[in-house]
């Protein structure tokens, strides 16, 4: 745990009210009890405390568009006419484009600070990784507005997108200042242990806020429900199922730290090291916050 995690989850707070993401008192009220702060302070508890700000409001902003965008009512056509203040956020204001939707004005202010820590490399890396992120979130409404469950393909595939984990995974080597070159980032076994931990850390997410998302408008973009759909069996035996697809990934990133220890890079191993504390801090975050043990122990009280 960060030893700044107090502070920060006061300061990122108190950012994300001046923000004016969050619309009402009650939202504000549930985002306090969430404590967001904790999530950044276990998986980055390596970054100093400008660093940690950074990455947790970084996170707090996905939370948060997350839930005016991707778990409401919105139809994928309004997503998508939504998306070219946030493109042209990240791929520069040209020409006097005007960013008027509070989040993309967020988002730049964002994309200000990482750039302040950032060599172009990580920058760029970063905004490539977010644009893919918020193209999914076009796919995802479709899926909630057809009522369709997307084939077990597709989603094991999109969902490496719709979790957002690329986008946090790139600012693992900022936070930890040892940064990644373009080499690094680009080497097979890299690529491979990324995809492995991206994989571990969203199909926890979709067994840990099965009992938030199984009654809402989001329901069929969750792996318990495409497993048990597609495979006609039980939510536990797909649960069980998630449960051995996520010890491969474990040991599919086991397998790959040898090679990447043999490269003697330290920001190599930051970054490895930053994908474990991903997984770890994010389960225990996860485990303790309203956000997501509010709606197991009403699951509970109901059965």
């Amino acid at each position: 745990m960060s030893p700044h995690v107090e502070r920060v989850d006061r300061e990122t707070l108190e950012w994300l009210i001046a923000s004016g993401m969050l619309r009402d008192a009650e939202t504000v009220e549930r985002y306090r009890q969430a404590r967001y702060g904790w999530l950044g302070g276990r998986t980055y508890p390596y970054a100093e405390h400008d660093l940690l700000r950074l990455v947790t409001d970084w996170c707090v902003w996905l939370f948060a568009f997350d839930d005016a965008f991707c778990e409401s009512d919105r139809r994928a056509a309004e997503i998508a006419r939504a998306l070219p203040q946030f493109y042209a956020v990240l791929e520069g204001l040209d020409g006097g484009y005007v960013v008027e939707d509070r989040f993309a004005r967020t988002l730049l202010e964002i994309k200000n600070r990482i750039a302040a820590h950032a060599d172009g490399d990580q920058l760029d890396r970063w905004c490539a990784v977010t644009k893919d992120y918020l193209f999914a979130q076009v796919w995802e409404a479709a899926n909630r507005e057809d009522e369709v469950v997307p084939s077990l393909e597709d989603y094991l595939f999109m969902r490496r997108r719709t979790g957002a984990m690329l986008t946090v995974f790139a600012l693992i080597d900022i936070a930890a200042g040892h940064r990644l070159t373009p080499e690094e980032w680009r080497h097979p076994a890299m690529r491979a242990i990324t995809e492995s931990a991206n994989d571990v850390v969203v199909w926890d997410n979709d067994l840990i806020s099965y009992a938030k998302e199984s009654e809402g408008g989001n329901a069929r973009n969750n792996l318990v429900n495409v497993l048990a759909v597609h495979g006609k069996v039980s939510r536990q035996t797909a649960m069980e199922r998630i449960g051995t697809m996520r010890n491969q990934a474990i040991a599919n990133m086991i397998e790959r730290r040898p090679s990447l220890e043999a490269l003697g890079s330290e920001a190599v191993r930051a970054y490895v090291r930053g994908l474990e504390f991903w997984i770890s801090g994010s389960v225990d975050y996860s485990l303790t916050s309203s956000r997501y043990t509010l709606a197991w122990q009403k699951r509970l009280s109901e059965e």
